[in-house]
């Protein structure tokens, strides 16, 4: 529908000064309708409107349409579409009304901008320490399975966000033109954020049960963590999935996240970091009982988990709980502000975060890479020292005794290394 074909349908009317004439608004092509009244018609399909409720405009006496004082919509005439919006929608438009739209919309784009460096450098930081885990077998134990599991749970949400924004920012969105492809996109964001808590919270019952005591048997918990992991996951997705099929959503599930039942997910995640909270300041609370029982030489190694532990705070979810704050009832400009950056920055860079303490800054981490990077050199120096030697003393099996005297001695240490590293906490 265009402005031409509007007027085609109600070709054979005569506009006169008791008539306002159709008029097409970019959404809905309006009838004539005599001076004095107000035309109504019911709200098109769009995002964040229902379709339940009606658009109106007014026909002045002059048989002209209102334009609510503005001067551009003289020809065209103004349409009120408030009527239309769903009553969250509304709420956040009385915001953005009361602290000035332009100042809403642009503290919108930088914590977007925000966003994208965020999730950009997690994603580049999580594939470092993949590689790392992946590619250094000294580092194969119970505690390093956590961490890849909840890096692999990091990545999957930080890539399907970077394809959805990407594809809004799309002038027209490639998402929305293809049936299902959308909702497809959400619900595997949803089912990643949901498994990056599960993790988290997992990392957080695991350093818990190794400061107090063990749950499970040493060879069972580690299958009882995957089915918590990605399983219990997967059943609250598929609940909301079936959930979602009965309320009324819009195309592309569009603002989802303010439904009633989107609870189904944010119900559990907020109860396991909650919990996890609790965990936390247990292990505070039992670190510090030993480090005042504990003798000189473990103060230091007491020290080193005290602050692990502190860092753990973000790690753990917690400021998802940021999210919880009804941000609608903003009506400073500033306090929006503060809240959109520091929300969207903890929640982008924990992957960065989640990379670095785990994997990057951990010591056991830090000796494997350098005990490889060691025996790389060494193996290649002596490699060009066999070559010149060889060619002077005719010694081809040197260069073999001295590989396999040196991986034998490399292998000897990393053991040593990776049992005195699992003994600490």
């Amino acid at each position: 529908m265009n402005d031409t074909l509007c007027k085609l349908m109600y070709q054979g009317f005569n506009d006169t000064e008791d008539y306002c004439g159709p008029a097409f608004d970019n959404m809905l092509c309006w009838e004539p309708t005599a001076s004095g009244n107000i035309s109504y018609q019911k709200c098109p399909i769009h995002k964040g409107f229902s379709q339940k409720k009606h658009a109106w405009r007014k026909c002045n006496e002059n048989g002209t349409w209102f334009n609510n004082y503005k001067p551009e919509l003289t020809e065209r005439g103004y349409t009120n579409y408030s009527g239309c919006l769903k009553p969250l929608v509304m709420e956040l438009y009385n915001m953005c009304d009361q602290m000035g739209m332009d100042t809403c919309m642009k503290v919108a784009g930088i914590a977007r901008e925000i966003e994208m460096v965020g999730l950009s450098l997690s994603l580049i930081f999580i594939i470092v320490a993949l590689i790392i885990f992946y590619t250094h077998s000294i580092l194969k134990n119970n505690r390093t399975k956590i961490h890849k599991n909840l890096f692999i749970a990091t990545a999957i949400q930080v890539v399907v966000r970077l394809i959805i924004y990407v594809d809004q920012r799309l002038a027209s969105s490639f998402m929305e033109r293809v049936d299902y492809l959308c909702e497809a996109f959400y619900i595997l964001l949803e089912f990643s954020k949901t498994a990056t808590i599960m993790w988290t919270f997992i990392e957080g019952l695991y350093l818990h049960n190794a400061i107090t005591f063990t749950v499970f048997q040493e060879h069972s918990y580690i299958k009882i963590y995957y089915y918590m992991g990605w399983i219990v996951p997967q059943i609250l997705t598929f609940i909301w999935i079936i959930a979602m099929n009965y309320v009324e959503t819009d195309e592309c599930w569009y603002l989802y996240n303010f439904l009633p039942v989107y609870w189904i997910l944010e119900g559990p995640r907020n109860a396991f970091i909650v919990v996890n909270l609790l965990f936390l300041l247990n292990i505070i609370r039992i670190l510090v009982l030993k480090l005042r029982k504990s003798e000189l030489g473990e103060i230091q190694q007491i020290r080193k988990a005290v602050r692990a532990a502190i860092f753990l705070v973000p790690l753990m979810g917690t400021s998802n709980i940021l999210f919880l704050i009804d941000y609608r009832t903003f009506k400073d400009s500033r306090k929006f502000a503060i809240w959109s950056y520091t929300t969207y920055f903890l929640i982008s860079f924990q992957g960065f975060f989640i990379a670095t303490l785990y994997c990057l800054l951990n010591g056991e981490v830090r000796n494997a890479v350098k005990n490889s990077l060691s025996l790389y050199m060494s193996l290649r120096n002596h490699r060009r020292h066999h070559k010149n030697s060889s060619v002077e003393m005719g010694m081809p099996g040197i260069d073999l005794k001295i590989r396999n005297h040196n991986k034998s001695t490399f292998l000897m240490r990393s053991r040593n290394m990776n049992h005195s590293t699992e003994t600490q906490i």
